[in-house]
């Protein structure tokens, strides 16, 4: 999964907005005591999005699906495409010998062939995009709502996510880290899920 410019541009303003409020509620020592180590909690947390997807079931079963999709996908049009070949091979060892009539219909349905093959081709990767937009989006919004019921759960006012891919987050101090946690949860979720 991509963030997007729009994406990222909220995620900044998410983590100044988290940064105000952290800010906004720390309170002068005059004004209250000290809390007690216990009962100090961190607001604001992260997931490491490239571990996430690496160790989520669910997301490995949805990028190993999409995977062998693609191939048999592939698989499909090169072999169309290689037919589409051998059929023009073919004329064009018998062009020669072929009348002029015969000759000029035969490159006529050739033709059409070539252009049925491309708009297959083209239809073929664009339907395996779509598909893969749509699962990459059920993985999202599965992270994403167990993130929303997290947080709540947790006491989390913000959870952001970090990728190495699109780095958001420059810098993330590891007890901020709950990657560890969620994809237990999120697998124990998923094992239930499949039974």
């Amino acid at each position: 999964m991509k963030i997007t410019a729009p994406n990222l541009s909220r995620i900044a303003l998410g983590a100044v907005l988290a940064a105000s409020l952290l800010a906004c509620n720390k309170t002068k020592p005059a004004d209250k005591p000290a809390a007690s180590p216990t009962s100090s909690k961190e607001t604001v947390v992260y997931i490491n999005q490239d571990t996430l997807l690496s160790k989520y079931d669910y997301a490995k079963d949805v990028n190993k699906s999409i995977q062998d999709k693609g191939k048999a996908a592939q698989t499909d049009v090169q072999s169309r495409g290689q037919a589409f070949q051998r059929e023009y091979a073919d004329y064009q060892k018998n062009v020669n010998t072929m009348p002029a009539d015969q000759r000029q219909t035969t490159e006529q349905r050739l033709q059409r062939e070539q252009q049925d093959l491309q708009s297959y081709q083209q239809n073929a990767a664009a339907q395996f995009q779509n598909e893969q937009s749509t699962e990459a989006g059920k993985v999202y919004d599965k992270i994403a709502d167990f993130a929303k019921g997290y947080a709540k759960e947790k006491g989390y006012k913000l959870v952001l996510m970090y990728s190495k891919a699109n780095p958001t987050i420059l810098y993330g101090d590891q007890s901020l880290d709950v990657t560890a946690d969620v994809v237990k949860r999120l697998n124990d979720a998923y094992s239930k899920d499949k039974k």
